[in-house]
């Protein structure tokens, strides 16, 4: 049992590590763009180029992963994350900023590959969703104490501090893994890293009909929350006119919705199965979206009513998540690094067009942030839709 909590420790620390670089810096968008003399979003494409940074990496790690067993590469990708958080710390413009941003993400994608891989590895399947709503307990700290840190560190000692203090965890994270975590796949030499076999083996696991289904409406319904962090430092700061620090606690409020109903899907579980549970999930999360985005077109959108209704969408997105995640990688064994890589490809490249849809609609409102989570949870429900349905017929 132990043994087992320290590896799910190691495992929630690893995927909380992408996250994390990006809570942190979040309410130091205008500080950064007034200091490097643009606008904020400009600074805002920073946070695109990450997601970019994530979505191809994944697709480089998984097989990876699958070849070499699961700890080589995550040491690598660690130690990339490590150089790039550096060079983020000493930019001293938003273009090197933006380039930096996209190595640290090619080196923090494989603490969300890896895990995920991981947990199939070790755990029995039925387990899996319950282990990845474990994970996402430790994953949802990050968002409630990761901004306020950042927010002092940035109104105490500079918005650089910040990508220092992510070197320091990272160096932590680092240590961990080379004395505390065990590889839990041996190294197989029949898995092909030619360009040729890699893109085969996506192309047949994104024809089995259970990936493809809940892979894109995860992916789709994930990018609405994307949309929510790209946009969500204008709509507050600017718009209802809260500090850096109450934008803090403000984020790691409502970041307690994803960690608390990532907990209460574990009870669900218990009575229900995960395709039940988020078959209603999406469904909710799809009418609190389009409401959130009818509220802000009318005009009657406060800062009260955008917490309660973002609280909402983000406590089901605490519950469509590991369910989700854990239905679309079922039916794998032997390339499971492929489609756990291939599954956080699609979430961050789905996320980072959200991100950028919504600095490219910006004019001065909240609709573009809600417009956008609407559009993503409404393209979501229809994908898993009309996927269960085949499903079914099939």
């Amino acid at each position: 049992m132990k043994n087992r909590s320290i590896l799910i420790l190691i495992l929630g620390l690893l995927s909380a590590i992408g996250p994390f670089s990006i809570d942190t810096y979040l309410s130091g968008f205008p500080t950064i763009a007034k200091d490097l003399g643009v606008t904020v979003d400009e600074v805002a494409y920073s946070l695109s180029s990450f997601f970019i940074g994530i979505s191809v990496g994944q697709l480089i790690y998984g097989p990876l992963l699958d070849r070499f067993g699961r700890k080589k590469p995550l040491m690598i990708g660690l130690s990339i994350y490590l150089v790039a958080s550096l060079a983020c710390a000493t930019a001293n413009s938003v273009e090197v900023l933006i380039a930096a941003r996209f190595l640290q993400a090619l080196g923090a994608c494989v603490g969300m590959v890896a895990p995920r891989a991981i947990v199939r590895d070790v755990f029995p399947v039925e387990e899996t969703a319950k282990i990845f709503s474990l994970l996402m307990l430790i994953l949802g700290v990050s968002p409630i104490i990761a901004p306020s840190v950042g927010s002092y560190m940035i109104t105490l000692m500079g918005w650089h501090s910040v990508f220092y203090m992510q070197f320091g965890l990272g160096v932590i994270l680092f240590l961990a893994c080379y004395f505390a975590l065990p590889e839990s796949k041996k190294p197989d030499e029949s898995i092909s890293l030619k360009p040729k076999a890699i893109i085969l083996s996506f192309i047949d696991i994104l024809k089995v009909p259970q990936f493809y289904t809940y892979a894109f409406a995860g992916a789709l319904i994930s990018a609405g929350v994307y949309a929510y962090l790209s946009g969500s430092p204008f709509v507050f700061m600017k718009l209802f006119g809260v500090s850096e620090k109450e934008y803090g606690w403000i984020f790691g409020f409502l970041a307690g919705g994803l960690i608390a109903s990532s907990q209460v899907n574990n009870l669900l579980l218990k009575k229900y199965s995960s395709s039940q549970v988020v078959r209603v999930s999406l469904r909710v999360q799809t009418l609190v979206g389009v409401i959130l985005c009818l509220v802000s077109i009318w005009g009657w959108l406060n800062l009260y009513s955008a917490l309660a209704l973002v609280f909402l969408f983000l406590c089901c997105q605490g519950i469509s998540y590991p369910n989700s995640s854990a239905l679309s990688l079922y039916p794998f064994t032997k390339s499971i690094g492929g489609a756990s890589a291939l599954l956080g490809a699609l979430q961050m490249c789905f996320g980072s067009l959200a991100a950028a849809a919504v600095s490219m609609l910006s004019n001065g409102t909240s609709v573009p942030m809600t417009a956008v989570m609407a559009g993503c949870a409404v393209l979501g429900l229809i994908v898993f839709a009309t996927g269960v349905s085949k499903l079914k017929h099939g």
